[in-house]
């Protein structure tokens, strides 16, 4: 059915499909100051629309709306048609908190009162 719509029509069409995709989209790539949408994400990488976006390398922070949830090395990304994709060396879920550097025991107090003094 595509061949037979005309040319300005079809490029229409494709720029609405990308429209609706970086809407529908709720997770994104922060680079310095810069936040571009990520249309699919996967394990090993994820994919931009390569319009807007430009060669990505180095440490990026990715984002689920204003949850922060990676923080990611790149090193890799080229054009698969109108999409860029990104591959990570390294993706590190992000934390809210330093990790521990001793084990906790399960059961271990919270605090510990001091009741000698009155």
């Amino acid at each position: 059915m595509t061949e037979y719509l005309p040319k300005d029509v079809l490029e229409g069409l494709r720029a609405a499909q990308k429209k609706a995709e970086r809407k529908r989209s709720r997770r994104s790539v922060h680079v310095d100051d810069d936040v571009y949408p990520i249309l699919t994400f996967t394990e090993d990488g994820f994919t931009l629309d390569a319009e807007h976006a430009p060669r990505l390398r180095g440490l990026v922070d990715i984002y689920e709306g204003p949850r922060h949830l990676y923080q990611a090395l790149i090193v890799a990304s080229d054009m698969q048609g109108d999409a860029m994709r990104c591959e990570f060396k390294r993706n590190t879920p992000a934390s809210d908190h330093a990790p521990l550097d001793f084990y906790r025991e399960q059961d271990a107090p919270i605090a510990l009162l001091d009741w000698s003094k009155p």
